[in-house]
């Protein structure tokens, strides 16, 4: 407990899924979340959930895609809750599921738009906060399908590999200045945008037993749990990583 004692942190996509499960647990580790979400009725009910052990939560709606939703969201955390030590960019979307012949431009652009700009404009002025009140922690959603190709998956993939390699390249960039950047690739995941791509539940189930040599679907709280451990001070020597929590799917 009180890993992130007195720490502001921001978590995007906090509506639902990972990014819920991110803000509650790094309340309970004591820290103060804005959580920040496009959706405003899941955000709502993270925010109630987020008080009875964060008193002093916010919560905004941001459409990651656009700088000025970006910069009203870290004003927000700096004026409101007094800084910004930790930013979690969680915020993404599937985008259809087809083989590159049927992925049209609009599901192209879109994917890349809030799966990769979304973190980009996140770290763009995410860092700069934190540089000037002398450091702190970034952490990024990427996905093991960065890692491997994925037949029918192209536009999600590429942004998902572009989420490494820009954190990698912001680690580099930030190291000297005081900012830890980080991601994360989760393996399969049981939140809403695995249930839109396998609607049935048994199925997903199944799925996740037939590629996952653990034999299970992953939890939004396992994650969370990676990401925390990132935010801590436990992680103060780890930077420019991509934390692989997959079940061992990419270890085969």
């Amino acid at each position: 407990m009180d890993r992130l004692k007195g720490k502001v942190a921001i978590v995007t996509g906090a509506a639902s899924g990972i990014g819920r499960a991110s803000a509650l647990l790094f309340a309970e580790e004591g820290a103060h979340v804005l959580a920040a979400d496009i959706a405003a009725g899941g955000l709502g009910e993270t925010l109630e959930l987020l008080r009875r052990s964060d008193p002093k939560a916010e919560s905004l709606e941001v459409d990651v895609t656009k700088a000025e939703d970006v910069r009203r969201m870290i004003e927000k955390a700096r004026q409101t809750l007094g800084g910004l030590d930790i930013l979690f960019n969680n915020a993404g979307i599937e985008g259809d599921f087809v083989p590159i012949s049927e992925c049209t431009e609009e599901n192209w652009d879109r994917t890349l738009a809030v799966n990769l700009k979304g973190v980009f404009l996140g770290i763009k002025y995410g860092a700069h906060a934190m540089v000037e009140q002398g450091g702190g922690v970034i952490i990024n959603t990427a996905s093991v399908a960065g890692l491997v190709g994925v037949r029918n998956f192209a536009a999600y993939a590429a942004s998902k590999g572009g989420v490494i390699q820009l954190t990698r390249t912001a680690a580099l960039e930030y190291a000297r200045q005081g900012v830890r950047v980080n991601c994360i690739c989760p393996g399969m995941i049981d939140t809403p945008l695995t249930a839109r791509l396998i609607p049935d539940e048994e199925m997903r189930r199944a799925a996740a037993a037939q590629t996952q040599p653990l034999q299970r679907i992953g939890q939004p709280e396992d994650i969370a749990r990676a990401a925390l451990y990132l935010a801590s001070d436990d992680a103060s020597f780890a930077t420019g990583t991509a934390l692989v929590v997959d079940g061992a799917y990419t270890a085969q």
